[in-house]
């Protein structure tokens, strides 16, 4: 305690964001993989598991659009803590009796999931705006590449846990003993934080909530297409292939996955080094369009390799790696060159309309991965189909990305 009382206001305050944003995340990567685990358990189809995440997806897209507006006149960090109370009832929802867990009930606790992730991380990222000098970006890329890249190792801990927590206590023990946990984080936040970070002084009208900045909106565009080049096969029918497919037990798919999305964020917090922190430098327009580039080639070969007969284990093990490597650098640009983009009074309706593009791409993912890999019979061939539309999503970013701005480089403060 003697130490956090001798740093600065505006570091425990990011301690605090960074700590709540952990704390959640580990949540919401356990439920994801405990409903796709337990509902494939029960026989559901992969479109029917895609349908659960359906108002997931949809109310992630609304909140966000909304959730900027909201915390441009309530503060940041208010929301973060709305954020958090919905994350606890969405758990809560699922402890009732089996014979309750219907289709629409899982979907309304979804949506309610849903909604509280995305204030949870509008808010965390917007606050980082705020936390840093304007002169800094070099800090400022940092400071976010650390909360996002913690973020996603915590996510892939928490498919782990999920899966874990499934096979030791069943559905029901694992969700209760999330909301026990993520109460206690909530009741603390609710005493550590600062209630008026981030409010605008000039309150922004409703209609503020559509951005009007071309670059962050080329941004926003960019960013759909590749969170929906992801999901298209990574929320669906990649865990449903492994399982059943591979024949892989739920441990084992939950802890691959759990790896993966560890190691996917521990590249993200290196993206400074990466980028051009050795060169005095903090990326531009440019950067990322070259790195969509790269990406845009690894779903094509991993889907030439299953073709060819290539061992499908070895052939996604090796393919995910590369890909989760590339994808972590680019979802790390494009955090960063957010935050850098949007103004100062009012961050949050920038960065809000921004993961709304996030969430509507997500959106178009989870659905196209679970009717893709149905339509096109399962298996190694539905795989295929959903990588295939997976690469194509992925030019359409590279396109996107042609028109950002090029700026002159920053000192790396």
């Amino acid at each position: 305690m003697t130490m956090l009382s001798q740093l600065s206001p505006a570091i425990r305050q990011y301690l605090v964001v960074t700590g709540n944003y952990w704390a959640f995340t580990l949540t919401d990567g356990a439920l994801r993989m405990l409903v796709v685990l337990h509902f494939h358990g029960l026989g559901y189809s992969p479109l029917e598991i895609a349908l659960l995440f359906l108002f997931y997806e949809i109310f992630g897209v609304m909140t966000n659009l909304v959730g900027g507006w909201l915390g441009a006149h309530l503060g940041l960090n208010r929301i973060m803590n709305i954020g958090l109370g919905l994350q606890v009832v969405a758990l809560a929802m699922l402890l009732v009796p089996p014979a309750w867990l219907t289709v629409p009930w899982v979907m309304t606790a979804q949506a309610l999931s849903g909604i509280a992730k995305d204030l949870n991380k509008m808010s965390a990222k917007s606050s980082i705006k705020l936390l840093v000098p304007s002169d800094a970006q070099g800090t400022l890329y940092k400071w976010v590449a650390i909360l996002t890249g913690s973020k996603n190792a915590l996510k892939g801990a928490g498919f782990f846990l999920g899966g874990a927590l499934l096979m030791g206590l069943g559905f029901a023990g694992a969700v209760g003993a999330m909301v026990g946990a993520l109460t206690l984080v909530w009741l603390l936040s609710l005493v550590l934080l600062k209630k008026d970070l981030g409010k605008a002084k000039n309150k922004p009208k409703f209609r503020d909530i559509f951005s009007k900045s071309g670059a962050i909106n080329i941004l926003s565009a960019a960013r759909m297409c590749l969170f929906g080049a992801r999901d298209v096969w990574f929320v669906v029918a990649l865990p449903v292939f492994l399982s059943q497919t591979l024949g892989w037990t739920h441990t084992q798919t939950g802890g691959f996955l759990a790896l993966w999305v560890i190691g996917y964020g521990l590249v993200q917090a290196m993206a400074p080094r990466i980028t051009g922190k050795a060169a005095g430098r903090v990326p531009e327009g440019r950067v990322a369009t070259v790195w969509a580039a790269g990406l845009a080639v690894l779903p094509v070969l991993i889907a030439l390799g299953l073709m060819a007969g290539f061992d499908p284990a070895w052939t996604l093990i090796g393919g995910l790696l590369l890909f989760g490597a590339v994808f972590a650098i680019n979802s790390s640009l494009h955090s960063y060159l957010i935050v850098s983009y949007a103004g100062s009074d009012g961050v949050s309706l920038d960065v809000g309309f921004y993961y709304m593009a996030n969430a509507l791409g997500r959106l178009i993912g989870t659905l196209l991965s679970g009717w893709v890999f149905q339509l096109s019979g399962q298996g190694s061939s539905g795989l295929q189909a959903c990588l295939w539309i997976s690469a194509g999503m992925l030019a359409l970013t590279v396109l996107v990305s042609l028109g950002l701005p090029r700026r002159q480089p920053f000192s790396m403060g």
